[in-house]
C-alpha cells in the first residue's frame, strides 16, 4: 500500500529573497517553462512574505543532511487574514489546499473561474462545481487543448461530460501548454500556486498555495482570465458528444487510474 508520508514530492516553486520579496506559482526553472509554456507566478512583498519563508523553512528543517544547519523559525508577529499560505505536507498527513478549493467553492454566487494544468477532480470538488453551476454561479474552467501529459489529458476528459451537461463551462487553450494552477471566486477570492486539482497534488505532493482575499488582485486575475480566453475555444456539449467511440472507450478504460493520478 502506497505510503504518502513517504512518497510524497516536492513540487512546490518558492523563491524568497532577504525575506522581503516572495515568488510562488507553477512556474519551473527551464527553457520550456520560459520560452514556451503559459504560466502564472505570484510576487509578494510585505508580511506576506513570511508565509513562503515559514514553508521554505519548515521543510528544510526537517529534511536538511547533516551537516547543514537548521534555518532560524522565529515565528511572525504580524497576522494579515488577507494573505494565507495553505501547504500540503504528506509526511504530516497535512492537505488544506482541497479545503480551501471546496469552501471557496461552496461559497460562490456568482463567478467561478480555473486554469488547471492537470484537472481531474475528485467526487467531492466535481460536486461541489455542479452544486455551484446549478445555483447560477457561471463556472469556466480553462484546460490546455493538449498538455504534456496524454493520460492526464484522457483522464481528465472524463468528467467533461457530467461537467459540460452541469452547465460548466470548458475552455481549451490552445497552441501551448498553460501550466497555471489558479482560480478567482466572486470577484473577491483568490488563489495562486502550485497545486493541480488532481490526486496527486491535493492528497500527495508537497504544494504550496496562496490564498488572497482581495477585490484588486481578483480584478487582476479576472483580466489574465479573460486574456487567456482569447487564445482559448469553447467545448460545448454538442460537439463533446460527436467525439468517437475510441474515444469514449478510453476515458472508460482509464477511470482506475484516477486515484493514481
Amino acid at each position: 500500500m502506497l505510503n504518502v508520508r513517504k512518497s510524497g514530492r516536492d513540487h512546490r516553486k518558492i523563491l524568497v529573497v532577504d525575506d522581503e520579496v516572495g515568488f510562488v506559482g507553477g512556474y519551473n526553472i527551464g527553457a520550456a517553462y520560459a520560452n514556451t509554456w503559459r504560466d502564472t507566478h505570484a510576487r509578494v512583498t510585505g508580511p506576506g512574505v513570511w508565509e513562503l519563508r515559514n514553508a521554505f523553512v519548515d521543510f528544510w528543517n526537517v529534511y536538511r543532511k547533516h551537516p547543514q544547519p537548521a534555518l532560524p523559525d522565529p515565528g511572525s508577529s504580524v497576522w494579515d487574514p488577507a494573505i494565507r499560505a495553505a501547504r500540503n505536507e504528506p509526511v504530516r498527513l497535512v492537505f488544506p489546499i482541497r479545503g480551501l478549493y471546496l469552501d471557496a467553492i461552496d461559497r460562490a454566487t456568482k463567478s467561478i473561474s480555473i486554469t488547471q494544468a492537470y484537472f481531474i477532480p475528485d467526487q467531492e470538488i466535481l460536486a461541489a462545481l455542479l452544486m455551484a453551476a446549478a445555483r447560477g454561479v457561471d463556472v469556466r474552467v480553462i484546460v490546455p487543448e493538449h498538455s504534456n501529459h496524454v493520460v492526464a489529458d484522457w483522464l481528465s476528459r472524463g468528467h467533461f461530460t457530467a461537467l459540460l451537461e452541469g452547465g460548466v463551462r470548458i475552455f481549451l487553450f490552445r497552441d501551448a501548454m498553460v501550466h497555471s494552477k489558479t482560480a478567482t471566486v466572486d470577484g473577491r477570492w483568490t488563489t495562486i500556486g502550485t497545486a493541480n486539482i488532481d490526486r496527486l497534488s491535493l492528497t500527495g505532493n508537497y504544494e504550496v498555495n496562496l490564498e488572497v482575499v482581495d477585490a484588486g488582485l481578483a480584478e487582476q486575475m479576472q483580466k489574465v482570465f479573460a486574456a487567456d480566453l482569447t487564445n482559448c475555444r469553447e467545448l460545448t456539449l454538442v460537439e463533446w458528444e460527436k467525439r468517437t467511440i475510441v474515444a469514449k472507450l478510453s476515458e472508460t478504460t482509464l477511470i482506475p487510474l484516477r486515484p493514481l493520478l
